[in-house]
């Protein structure tokens, strides 16, 4: 590798070689026209560091491995070392395709991207296409949520460095397996974040939860952009990526002539052409704004799909009763209703959260495909005041009724880690952060949900996990696993596999068109859910009669009471075929 780094304000940069520990080597670099400076070649395994005007050495804002830690030197890495073994890949659709996420530190007992290549032969019988990783980027301390990357090319070294995630994406493919990869472009953490140091990637011009926001539009915003798109190229093409979710893109600001999410979309379209394979962007978007997944010949940006959060609250709401929070505008068998023929409960309605008018329709030609579902996600249940799982308070068949209305919906469906056989064990918000930067997340952590009603939700006083409490990472490893076995779990993962099995009678548009989505209930929480199969659920703690043929798939007690009726014993659920 060839010592390049993008220093368009520097007077004098120095590449500095060597190991902390050693007698290191300071190599002069030259500057180019377009602001980068070009030094020694560097081969595999070296270790190195800039300094930048006489301060630093700082590590490469493309540092591919970061070994002692994001403050210390990167080492060089080739990624083309790697022997494939998956030549006979090809690809996998995003649309439809049965998402899993993943958190590497807690997937397993010893939270390494090794280890998570034992469990994949299970998820493939599981009935999953892609597993969605949250992100790997190398962040500060050895364990996080990984929102805090600060080495956006680098692959967390407790979790194996970036040669185990090759391993890891070579595993997946051999076992017919996509592998999508969470990356976070709309900030960087503040522990171990240079880019600054080496140029205008960060503009005051806007600003963003995290505070300033990456520089897409202002001066010398050409650093920071193609920054990304080499990002998104890299892990796509060098590590043999299927896809990425990009996180909050609605804080990427970009006022430029061409967002830099349409770019992206179209550089990605090139790039599947040339790999001939499949390859997808799926953005995590507040906006609802259709023009997300509208393609870029239209004027959209051109995403694959996008995660529909209303969708989830709708469910959640719906099952649970909770109305605290954004929760306030769900829970109603209408919203239920509107988000499986719409998408989004607001789009262009009044929101109570948030005090406005919100979103726009979603046009009936569009695939419903393109909105990625869940009833739970790393977001939904650790940004919960204790880290509670549906699972740990619903009843089996609320589970129930929550797995097949995401797995048999209109929508491309996602499970979250455990959700397959019904993990109860908490995920938390957890994070390894030095002093003083640590007390300060877990004051704040501590702060944000004072006063915000989870006494009257859980029943009594809470204790919030502390972050930096490294039993709160261990508390969140998941506990069952994904083979373990018992009368609860068994119960779980049988529904699981009954429902994908019926997934191709859901998965394309054409079912839809013929039997279109919606909700209703028959009577006060008997629920039903329309579509190609039409799920049937009471949720009450007493029997229930509804319309319907034979079952294809049962929870619980069900039985036929002839006319055309099923008699649904308390807590039951049945999937029958499309009237």
């Amino acid at each position: 590798m060839r010592a390049r780094v993008w220093a368009p304000e520097a007077r004098d940069v120095v590449a500095v070689i060597g190991a902390p520990d050693s007698e290191r080597a300071r190599e002069p670099m030259t500057r180019g026209d377009d602001g980068w400076w070009s030094g020694p070649e560097l081969p595999h395994g070296t270790d190195y560091a800039y300094e930048v005007d006489g301060d630093g050495p700082w590590p490469d804002p493309r540092s591919a491995q970061q070994p002692y830690g994001v403050h210390g030197p990167s080492r060089v890495f080739e990624p083309g070392l790697h022997r494939w073994q998956d030549d006979g890949w090809q690809g996998v659709d995003a649309l439809g395709a049965v998402f899993y996420e993943l958190h590497i530190g807690t997937f397993t007992p010893t939270g390494t991207l090794d280890a998570a290549i034992v469990q994949l032969p299970d998820l493939k019988a599981t009935g999953v296409d892609i597993v969605e990783l949250m992100p790997v980027a190398a962040f500060p301390g050895r364990h996080g949520w990984g929102y805090d990357g600060v080495s956006l090319y680098a692959v967390h070294e407790a979790y194996g460095g970036p040669a185990a995630l090759q391993r890891f994406v070579d595993a997946a493919h051999q076992a017919g397996l996509g592998v999508c990869l969470d990356v976070v472009y709309n900030h960087l953490g503040p522990d171990g974040n240079y880019l600054s140091k080496f140029g205008p990637y960060f503009t005051d011009a806007h600003h963003t939860p995290w505070g300033w926001a990456v520089n897409l539009d202002q001066p010398d915003a050409e650093g920071m952009r193609g920054f990304i798109r080499d990002n998104v190229s890299r892990w796509l093409d060098q590590f043999r990526i299927d896809c990425l979710r990009l996180d909050a893109v609605h804080e990427l600001q970009d006022d430029s002539d061409r967002h830099i999410l349409a770019q992206l979309s179209d550089d990605t379209a090139v790039l599947a052409g040339r790999v001939g394979r499949p390859l997808s962007l799926v953005a995590e978007s507040d906006l609802n704004d259709v023009r997300m997944v509208t393609p870029t010949s239209e004027g959209g940006l051109g995403m694959t799909a996008q995660w529909a959060d209303d969708v989830h609250h709708a469910i959640h709401a719906y099952l649970t009763g909770e109305r605290h929070g954004y929760y306030v505008d769900f829970g109603s068998i209408e919203a239920l209703d509107k988000v499986y023929r719409n998408a989004f409960w607001h789009d262009g309605t009044f929101s109570p959260f948030r005090g406005r008018e919100w979103g726009t329709p979603v046009p009936a030609g569009v695939d419903r495909r393109r909105f990625v579902v869940c009833a739970s996600n790393h977001d939904q249940v650790g940004n919960r005041a204790i880290g509670d799982r549906p699972a740990s308070s619903l009843s089996p068949g609320a589970q129930a009724t929550s797995l097949a209305l995401v797995l048999l919906g209109p929508f491309t469906p996602m499970l979250f880690m455990g959700e397959e056989y019904g993990e109860t064990r908490p995920f938390m918000f957890f994070t390894d952060h030095d002093e003083p930067l640590g007390s300060a997340v877990s004051e704040g952590r501590m702060g944000e949900f004072a006063g915000h009603g989870w006494e009257e939700l859980y029943g009594g006083e809470v204790h919030v996990p502390d972050p930096q409490d490294r039993v709160t990472f261990l508390r969140s490893k998941l506990g069952s696993g994904i083979g373990s076995s018992s009368a609860g779990n068994d119960a779980i993962r049988a529904w699981v596999a009954d429902l994908m099995a019926l997934r191709s009678r859901v998965d394309s548009r054409e079912a839809w068109a013929a039997h279109p989505a919606g909700a209703s209930e028959s009577a006060p929480r008997v629920l039903t859910m329309h579509g190609p199969l039409t799920v049937h659920a009471n949720l009450t703690d007493a029997p229930a009669t509804v319309m319907g043929a034979s079952p294809v798939a049962v929870f619980g007690d069900v039985t036929e009471a002839g006319d055309g009726e099923l008699l649904l014993a308390a807590d039951a659920v049945a999937v029958v075929p499309a009237g």
